[in-house]
């Protein structure tokens, strides 16, 4: 099975280093692989937490705008990929 695109980075908050990512196809939980993939950006790391609205959650679908705890710089408009197993 591919890579599957699940969402967009709209958001990158610095100093927490939270990507806020609208979730545009599929969805993804807590412990899944993500890869985030663009211009400059190009790097996977499992979910470890993610929030929408403050509030901690264990699944994010489409419609969602979350925020996930990041280990690197990413960008407005970069894709999310949820990593095939």
């Amino acid at each position: 099975m591919a890579d599957v695109q699940v969402g967009v980075v709209k958001n990158f908050f610095a100093k927490p280093s939270v990507a806020a990512i609208e979730v545009t196809a599929g969805e993804f939980e807590v412990g899944d692989v993500l890869w985030f993939k663009g211009f400059t950006t190009d790097f996977k790391q499992e979910v470890q937490s993610m929030q929408e609205e403050k509030q901690a959650i264990t699944k994010a679908v489409k419609g969602q705008l979350v925020g996930i705890q990041v280990k690197e710089r990413v960008r407005e408009k970069d894709l999310v990929f949820k990593v095939a197993d």
